[in-house]
């Protein structure tokens, strides 16, 4: 459900150079096979941990404080219909013709009678919200998720899912928008963007005390959570996996719906989509049930 400003493009990218450039020289301790860029990893959610804390969760609880429910209600409704675009482009990307077929009437319905997206009104007539990514389009084609990388800014992903944020980007008709407009259309989109990402975090605000309580190892636990609902994700829920693969999943609809994301794009607090933001909260998990927890406790 990302709305992505040229500035906001620039950043990411600039992050995922970067990111992949230093990865292996973060640490002089020999990092682990499994998860050889950590030293870069550790380094990376500790900062966005610390931008979430300052910055961020302050911005949220101010956000969640003023902001009326049916408001919030409104701004998230708003935000996750321009989402369904590019979730119906990768529908058909992965040959989900059928849910394609929901996904676009959900859009027009939603866009039409829900006043641009404000009201979910396509929910009431059976057709739910999928989760669908660029990132799971690469995976559907076989193209492997490569290591665990968190990225500044935005949170846990992979060098897949790297590539697949900037193919959302492209889905995201208000990525034209900005690039083609004057400075006041991209003033107003970028303000756009920033009230996406404190309006997802603060959604999450309640979850976050679930995360910081149900981790005997922070990074382990989000990184084993990233990995286990990408695969979920990826494979429509067949999974052998026994671990609960909704435990980072930013809503509690179908499998194979996706901000995404986990989505995608923010600042994360770290337990942000174990999608999409740095370690602060845009990627933190939704609340997870007990036995979640309990299936997703990191390995020793």
């Amino acid at each position: 459900m990302s709305m992505q400003s040229p500035n906001y493009n620039k950043t990411l990218l600039s992050s995922l150079i970067l990111s992949i450039t230093l990865a292996g020289c973060a640490s002089t301790t020999p990092a682990p096979a499994s998860d050889p860029w950590t030293g870069w990893n550790h380094g990376t959610q500790d900062f966005n941990d610390g931008l979430d804390k300052h910055v961020l969760k302050p911005l949220a609880q101010g956000y969640q404080y003023i902001t009326p429910t049916f408001v919030n209600d409104g701004i998230t409704n708003f935000f996750s219909n321009v989402n369904d675009i590019g979730v119906t482009f990768n529908d058909l990307f992965q040959l989900k013709f059928a849910q394609g077929g929901q996904d676009a009437s959900r859009f027009l319905i939603n866009t039409t009678a829900g006043v641009g997206g404000v009201m979910d009104i396509a929910n009431k007539f059976d057709l739910p919200k999928h989760k669908e990514d660029f990132g799971q389009t690469l995976g559907f084609w076989g193209v492997p998720s490569g290591n665990y990388l968190v990225l500044p800014f935005y949170g846990p992903s992979s060098p897949r899912d790297t590539v697949g944020l900037i193919g959302d980007a492209a889905l995201n008709p208000i990525t034209y928008v900005s690039i083609f407009s004057g400075g006041v259309v991209n003033a107003i989109t970028a303000g756009a963007r920033a009230v996406e990402v404190v309006d997802h975090r603060a959604e999450l605000m309640t979850n976050e005390k679930i995360l910081n309580e149900g981790a005997v190892d922070r990074y382990d636990f989000l990184k084993n959570s990233y990995q286990q609902n990408r695969e979920y994700l990826i494979n429509d829920g067949k999974t052998t996996d026994s671990s609960d693969p909704d435990l980072l999943d930013d809503s509690s609809d179908t499998p194979s719906s996706g901000t995404g994301t986990p989505g995608k794009g923010g600042v994360s607090t770290g337990a942000t989509e174990a999608t999409g933001t740095s370690g602060s909260s845009q990627n933190l998990p939704k609340a997870p049930s007990k036995q979640s927890l309990k299936l997703s406790a990191p390995k020793k």
